[in-house]
């Protein structure tokens, strides 16, 4: 009885500890923190925001789960703080793809794959004042992946979805 229940509480504390790194927690834990802009597109959503250029079209379309969060990184701890979470989302279940770091200003591109397909795109943000994610779930070719990350394309895509977003919820 005993070794079950040791067994019980080992399974629970890794599975607290693995779901402790995802996106989920990381936008639950800082969506309700002072000076943050969260977004959760819900699909009939998806439609306006595939507008806004030929590569978003191009990833929107088979989107399931698209979220945007901008956050403020007033110091050099907070931004550390922010970082290391950042890391620990993408530590083991993600490809970095494309990594640019000056200082504690990080700009980074992970994705998740399956077989041939790549499955979510991370794109992460901080310039030390603020930080910011892009988060695309879906089915995404690896080639136009590579090559928006290789051209620089995600560096300026959460500003581009930000504004989208921001002008289609002002006009309505």
């Amino acid at each position: 009885m005993l070794k079950k229940a040791r067994i019980l509480a080992a399974f629970i504390l890794i599975s607290s500890c693995g779901s402790y790194n995802s996106i989920d927690t990381f936008y639950n834990a800082h969506k309700n923190d002072d000076q943050v802009t969260a977004i959760r597109v819900p699909q009939f959503m998806l439609t306006l925001i595939s507008g806004i250029s030929p590569e978003m079209q191009s990833l929107v379309g088979t989107t399931k789960d698209l979220r945007y969060m901008q956050f403020s990184s007033p110091t050099p701890a907070k931004t550390d703080f922010l970082n290391k979470q950042m890391n620990g989302i993408t530590g083991n279940s993600f490809i970095e793809i494309y990594r640019k770091n000056n200082e504690l200003k990080r700009n980074v591109v992970s994705i998740r794959e399956k077989r041939n397909t790549v499955k979510e795109i991370l794109i992460y943000n901080n310039n030390g004042q603020t930080g910011s994610f892009l988060y695309f779930n879906g089915n995404f070719d690896p080639v136009k992946v590579r090559d928006m990350a290789k051209n620089n394309q995600f560096e300026n895509l959460g500003n581009e979805f930000i504004n989208q977003y921001t002008q289609d919820s002002n006009t309505n």
